[in-house]
């Protein structure tokens, strides 16, 4: 073959070792953000029956999770209510000894160092399902910022590291920013859902935080899967309104998506590996269709790959588990 003239690119793939020489991204279990969903009562743990591994915990059950997370290497979790009394305003999100509240105080007392992100809504607790105030037959974005407002400034009280609002009112950042500095809370950190579509690959989550909405859909508020100029302007606000982190949901579908926001923003881009991602690989996984630690890793290196700083994950504790066995 001399006289052609080509490049050789497997010089860098001829072994294990090679390969890991020259290798560009990376899994670290501190890239994990690990979801946990807290559920009223006692002696409660109860599998999610479209998540596979993924339980909703009574506080008695929780710091036996945590401990788990903990003993992995795992530093940020982000906390879920499930809760039996709903109301028309979902008053159960910003009262101070409300689920999330007391989930975060129990998890820093035993925990000081575990990051505790709290997830900022109002739709676990509404009895609509919604992320809001309804007014008229649809979510009122202005009524629904200022007792998301009060939900931050409740859940920064109860020791939370970082508020991360996912209701996509407009304005939402400025608004609990303001709350957070006005309560004292200038430290507080803001994981903006700032790119958050209207999928369907929600439908997991909604069974494992009851949060399904009783009419309509969130396609008011949530973004339309078809546009990527919109994904801009949404981060583009959320930044220039005081967000410290961003995140990208769904991620799968959307890597063209994280590319862009990380090409255009220099804050943190956060990947939420949704519980549709999640259930879709444990499905074929628990029928032998797939092997499942190989396609998780693929899955996630890619949403690294695609410009993501850290990953919101159900899968943090199994990732975490195999990095352990490869030391």
């Amino acid at each position: 073959m001399s006289e052609f003239t080509f490049d050789r690119h497997r010089r860098l793939r001829s072994s294990v070792s090679m390969r890991a020489l020259v290798q560009e991204t990376h899994l670290r279990v501190t890239d994990f953000i690990y979801p946990i969903f807290v559920i009223e009562g006692e002696d409660i743990r109860n599998e999610v029956p479209s998540m596979p591994g993924v339980y909703q915990l009574s506080f008695d059950h929780l710091l036996e999770e945590v401990e788990e997370a903990y003993q992995l290497g795992i530093r940020s979790l982000i906390l879920f209510g499930v809760v039996e009394e709903k109301d028309e305003i979902g008053s159960e999100a910003f009262h101070d000894h409300g689920i999330i509240q007391e989930a975060t105080r129990i998890v820093k007392q035993a925990y000081p160092e575990m990051l505790v992100v709290a997830d900022t809504c109002l739709c676990e607790y509404t009895s609509h399902g919604h992320c809001g105030v309804i007014e008229n037959g649809d979510v009122s974005n202005d009524a629904s910022l200022e007792l998301l407002a009060k939900t931050a400034v409740s859940q920064a009280k109860a020791g939370a590291d970082i508020i991360a609002p996912s209701n996509m009112m407009d304005g939402f950042v400025t608004v609990i920013r303001h709350a957070l500095d006005e309560a004292g809370f200038h430290h507080i950190p803001i994981m903006s859902y700032a790119v958050k579509y209207a999928s369907a690959y929600y439908g997991p989550f909604r069974d494992a935080a009851d949060s399904t909405p009783q009419f309509g859909d969130r396609k008011t508020y949530q973004m339309n899967p078809a546009n990527r100029l919109e994904a801009i302007r949404e981060a583009k606000s959320d930044i220039k309104e005081g967000a410290d982190f961003l995140i990208v949901k769904p991620s799968l579908s959307y890597m063209d998506i994280m590319r862009e926001v990380r090409d255009n923003f220099d804050v943190p881009v956060v990947a939420y590996n949704v519980s549709g991602e999640y259930a879709m690989i444990k499905a074929a996984a628990l029928n032998g269709w797939i092997d499942e630690k190989k396609l998780v890793t693929e899955t996630l290196l890619s949403m690294k790959r695609a410009g993501a700083d850290l990953i919101i994950t159900y899968f943090a504790k199994d990732v975490a588990k195999w990095l352990q066995e490869e030391k």
